[in-house]
């Protein structure tokens, strides 16, 4: 199960569990994403990073994240423009607390945008 939450639904994310360690999201741009430059404005990149690792772990019955970010790290490596981009989401490495994730964006060409690295604790 995925989690649920208004702010994810304004983003119109579409959600894929390729299997138990990995999580593909896939969010259509809109013009409110784009900043001044012309480009989707990194906050929003670096919130669908953000979402897919949480997303490595699965959300209660009721929607509920099991997962909270306690450090986030995006390192942005070319302008994100087209019609989607596509968060491709790992785990990395699974302790009792904490939990170690990364994350690829792609653009609707393949192309890496962006990648993210983030360690979650586990609630």
């Amino acid at each position: 199960m995925f989690i649920k939450q208004p702010f994810d639904e304004f983003l119109r994310f579409e959600y894929k569990r390729i299997d138990d360690l990995h999580v593909q999201i896939r969010m259509p741009i809109q013009d409110l994403f784009i900043n001044s430059a012309g480009v989707v404005h990194g906050g929003v990149i670096s919130s669908l990073a953000d979402v897919a690792m949480t997303n490595l772990i699965p959300a209660a019955e009721n929607g509920i994240q099991r997962a909270l970010t306690v450090e986030l790290d995006v390192s942005f490596l070319r302008p994100a423009t087209g019609s989607f981009l596509l968060a491709d989401a790992r785990m990395v490495k699974q302790g009792r607390t904490l939990i170690h994730t990364e994350c690829s964006i792609y653009n609707d060409k393949q192309e890496l945008v962006a990648s993210a690295k983030a360690i979650l604790f586990r609630k």
